[in-house]
């Protein structure tokens, strides 16, 4: 007996240890990948920042060499063209927060109709499908057809109704005249939050309706019997079952659209007031050729994003008990 129980702990010991390295052999691979492509890069992109480098320079450069490092990139990148950065900043919030916003939205009432069954729902749970997985350059190049000065569909039909022909995606702010006072739309904005909200809405959709199937039938009964109506349901069960699905949707697509060029970039290139931070960098590294100033940008935007996801986190998502 003595024997047994003096082997058992040493055969315990030897199964953890040989779980141990299993463990640290299948995370090893992972974490090396990370630090390839994650950190060393993030790294870099810091040294970068304090350094004065222009994009010829940046073959040649030393990474390990400290000898030259400042801010003076952050300060030339925020106050550059008499506070353009900020204008961008509160450009690049406008679009993020609204199209996101505009996406859960267009989400939730799209997981609305198909919730319930009808003759050919699967059909149309598949073509609300395409605005996500269609190529972006695709349907971008549609929207500028359709919103074209001279031969767009949404001009055609707009001087049916008198309207004069607008570039939609290249005029800056549009006068409107509302009970005798004159306001200023930002259309060029407007437009491609427009379609950021349209592309993106099909992924809120299926994590909302996801979730909606998953309510149980018998809340609704219970409150049809109660007398509840259609909007006194949707409010007081629907919604919050939503809640935690929505707050993550809205972290998950604030910090996609944050970072977001590829759209805005194919529908005017930043013009008419819809320059955002990842349009800036690309200005700032391939039109002026300044990788420091570039950099400072991308810091700058990831320290942003990383504060606003932390509070996010602390203190606004809700969590699903």
């Amino acid at each position: 007996m003595k024997i047994q129980t003096s082997t058992i702990p040493r055969r315990g010991q030897s199964l953890k240890t040989r779980e141990a390295r299993l463990a640290y052999s299948l995370v090893v691979p992972t974490l090396v990948i990370v630090l390839l492509i994650v950190v060393f890069p993030m790294f870099w992109n810091i040294i970068l920042s304090l350094q004065p480098i222009r994009l010829q320079n940046l073959p040649t450069i030393n990474l390990l060499d400290f000898s030259n490092l400042s801010l003076n990139n952050y300060v030339r990148a925020i106050s550059a063209r008499g506070g353009h950065f900020w204008d961008v900043m509160r450009v690049t919030f406008v679009y993020t927060i609204g199209s996101t916003i505009l996406a859960i939205v267009m989400g939730l009432w799209a997981a609305l109709i198909v919730r319930d069954a009808f003759p050919g729902r699967n059909i149309v749970r598949g073509f609300l499908l395409f605005p996500y997985i269609a190529p972006v350059v695709s349907v971008a190049f549609i929207w500028k057809l359709m919103l074209d000065k001279n031969i767009g569909v949404i001009t055609l039909l707009g001087e049916k109704i008198g309207l004069p022909p607008i570039s939609y995606l290249t005029t800056r702010e549009l006068p409107l005249h509302l009970f005798g006072l004159e306001v200023n739309i930002p259309l060029a904005l407007i437009t491609v939050i427009l379609f950021e909200g349209w592309r993106y809405f099909p992924f809120a959709f299926l994590f909302l309706l996801a979730r909606m199937q998953a309510i149980p039938e018998d809340l609704y009964e219970a409150a049809a019997v109660d007398g509840a109506t259609p909007l006194q349901r949707l409010w007081y069960i629907t919604l919050p079952q939503l809640r935690a699905v929505a707050g993550t949707l809205f972290l998950l697509r604030f910090i996609w659209t944050f970072n977001k060029f590829d759209d805005i970039f194919l529908l005017n290139g930043g013009a008419a007031g819809t320059e955002v931070l990842p349009i800036q960098i690309y200005d700032w590294l391939f039109s002026r050729r300044n990788v420091g100033v570039s950099s400072a940008v991308a810091v700058i935007m990831a320290l942003i994003l990383g504060i606003l996801v932390f509070a996010y986190l602390r203190w606004f998502l809700p969590e699903e008990e």
